[in-house]
């Protein structure tokens, strides 16, 4: 009985994982903050491509703000405690997803946080969600980069930069956006 359990949850998380990375269309993309706060801050675009999935991400300009960091320019949201700013990833890349692969679509969205008073960019201060499926999409819980590593172009861009071993977990409520979904 209880290996026909495992069976079916193990068989239901494939086939929602499948589903989420062989979905076609638009979804959302949402942070959610620790105050319960949602925040809808652009959509993902996934077409089929093959034994793969294309992806795209769009950042909701008119939910984002305006911050003028370290010489350039970012989109922030302003939550709680902090800033967090998008981190557009700037080099060529496939763009793609796997059912079992989801770091293409982690790296479009990078972040970086910093206190409201901070002056400049805190590149060291990145912030990768880490995607998980579920049965309407995927859900991210935040880790730690430095996005300094992205200062230059990799040796290979078929590859992503940020494996497991440049990422460390965050604890539960260390972010002010403690949570992301897409849906």
């Amino acid at each position: 009985m209880r290996r026909t359990v495992t069976s079916l949850l193990l068989g239901l998380l494939v086939v929602a994982g499948a589903g989420a990375a062989e979905s076609a269309g638009d979804k959302t993309i949402r942070l959610h903050g620790r105050d319960g706060k949602v925040v809808a801050i652009g959509s993902v675009s996934f077409t089929p491509a093959g034994d793969k999935t294309a992806v795209k991400v769009t950042m909701d300009i008119h939910a984002l703000k305006d911050f003028f960091l370290s010489m350039r320019e970012f989109k922030c949201l302003e939550g709680g405690t902090e800033v967090l700013c998008h981190v557009p990833y700037p080099y060529k890349n496939p763009g793609t997803i796997t059912a079992t692969d989801l770091s293409w679509l982690e790296h479009q969205l990078l972040f970086f946080y910093k206190q409201p008073a901070d002056f400049g960019a805190k590149l060291w201060n990145g912030v990768y969600y880490k995607l998980t499926p579920t049965a309407t999409g995927f859900t991210g819980t935040p880790q730690a980069v430095d996005l300094n590593a992205i200062g230059a172009p990799p040796a290979r861009l078929d590859l992503p930069p940020y494996g497991p071993a440049e990422r460390n977990d965050m604890p539960a409520g260390a972010r002010w956006f403690e949570r992301l979904t897409i849906d």
